[in-house]
């Protein structure tokens, strides 16, 4: 009891329906992503944060600096989320994202460890910029690759993508 198929017929078929996702999927990329104003930003509030921490204040100052750092972080994630038009189901946070993000923290925190430990000789007003410097690098590199990586996994569902030409 099988029906023939027309096997052009069905890779037309195909192919009408893979073309508007594959669209959906590359807006999604470009409006999740937020764009460089979101990571120049990131950036320098983490900058303004590690300078101010490695400059040795009192601890009521580290507390200081810990709820206004946390407190606008969460304001630039608030308005990045409002712009932000489309969600797809279950595509926002994959393993892959969250490897991604454990990678450039660990990153990030060696850095900031690596140059606390490199540094110790310098007054901490000359230190704490030092530390927040080579930090911010490093997350900043690190956060193109980390990002392109991820989002295959919302375009692939996590699979390796098939070579069309070779079929593998």
């Amino acid at each position: 009891m099988s029906t023939p198929v027309d096997a052009e017929q069905a890779w037309k078929d195909l192919q009408r329906i893979r073309v508007p996702q594959e669209r959906v999927y590359d807006e999604f990329e470009r409006t999740a992503s937020g764009g460089r104003g979101t990571a120049y930003g990131t950036a320098a509030l983490m900058w303004v944060f590690l300078t101010g921490v490695g400059m040795d204040p009192p601890w009521w100052g580290v507390g200081l600096f810990m709820t206004v750092y946390v407190g606008l972080l969460g304001a630039l994630c608030v308005r990045n989320g409002r712009r932000t038009r489309m969600q797809l189901h279950r595509s926002r946070c994959t393993g892959r994202m969250w490897a991604a993000f454990g990678a450039v923290a660990v990153l990030v925190g060696g850095t900031i460890v690596l140059a606390d430990h490199l540094t110790e000789s310098l007054a901490p007003v000359c230190a704490g910029p030092v530390q927040a410097t080579a930090a911010v690098a490093v997350y900043l590199l690190s956060l193109g690759p980390a990002n392109r990586w991820a989002a295959d996994s919302v375009r692939s569902g996590g699979e390796p993508a098939v070579d069309e030409a070779t079929g593998r």
